[in-house]
């Protein structure tokens, strides 16, 4: 098994509904906001070379929505998918899967493109993977998170015949999981949005955990840094207290999604909970 980091660029949001409740004279240390409030993020997937399979693990947010809604989120940044895929030697026609964490926009948008009139997979080549509970819940979404759930980015997966559900999830020692590849095991978190899908991988000896919207950042690893955009953050502060004791106990490599500074980092238990011990690069594991 080779990792590879895959950038499609930068983009933004506001500070107060990335850090919750935590007061903004707090968070702006973290990540500075601009006059608008808006903070920058990054749109960072996990590519996964494992025998005959390429993986991709979620896809940016692509380019095919209007202007207006770029004017909303400000797509920034040199980087894009093609791009990234070509500096690793690879093209999007050798994508054999694209697992999807979930279907929020800035998660799926990427899987598919237009082409003239039509929406048709961004790669020709893969099998897309989601899941059939959180399939349900974002094509009947709830009004909360219905302006993530964008259909555009959604239903053309299931008209192409590209796509296929994760194997449902199983009680291992207290922790939902599923089984997806070698190495390569699926646990779940429901505090964001339902049935949401962590990676997990066994690399050179290490488990590395692909942490989507359970952690976007270095900067949620406190607890009650939640994101107003999770729909049940009680459950996600829970999940998060009991993921984050389990990976400094056994020393696992996170990698964060949307950090805009840090790819990757080992946890450790401290005085004032569970906080950063070092970063890296996914390069240098």
């Amino acid at each position: 098994m080779k990792l590879y980091t895959v950038n499609h660029g930068y983009f933004k949001l506001d500070g107060g509904a990335m850090f919750g409740v935590v007061p903004k004279s707090i968070w702006n240390g973290l990540n500075p906001a601009d006059e608008n409030n808006m903070c920058s993020w990054a749109l960072r997937s996990l590519l996964i070379e494992d025998g005959d399979r390429l993986i991709l693990v979620d896809t940016g947010m692509g380019d095919k929505q209007s202007e207006k809604f770029f004017g909303y989120y400000y797509l920034h940044g040199d980087d894009n998918s093609d791009k990234s895929l070509a500096a690793h030697g690879f093209h999007r026609n050798d994508i054999t899967d694209v697992f999807l964490t979930h279907l929020h926009f800035d998660h799926v948008g990427g899987a598919i493109k237009r082409n003239g009139s039509m929406l048709v997979p961004a790669f020709p080549n893969a099998v897309y993977w989601s899941n059939e509970n959180h399939w349900k819940w974002a094509t009947a979404p709830n009004p909360r998170e219905k302006a993530s759930f964008l259909k555009e980015n959604i239903l053309p997966l299931q008209d192409s015949g590209q796509l296929r559900f994760v194997s449902e999830r199983t009680k291992t020692a207290g922790l939902d999981t599923a089984s997806f590849a070698n190495d390569f095991s699926v646990r779940f978190a429901d505090g964001h949005t339902d049935a949401m899908m962590l990676p997990q991988l066994f690399y050179k000896g290490r488990t590395v955990i692909f942490a989507a919207d359970l952690l976007p950042s270095t900067g949620h690893l406190p607890l009650p840094y939640v994101m107003a955009y999770d729909t049940r953050p009680l459950i996600t502060m829970t999940e998060k207290e009991a993921f984050l004791q389990e990976a400094a106990a056994n020393d696992y490599i996170l990698f964060f999604e949307h950090d805009p500074v840090n790819e990757c980092c080992t946890v450790q238990e401290t005085e004032k909970g569970v906080r950063v011990k070092d970063i890296f690069k996914l390069s240098d594991i």
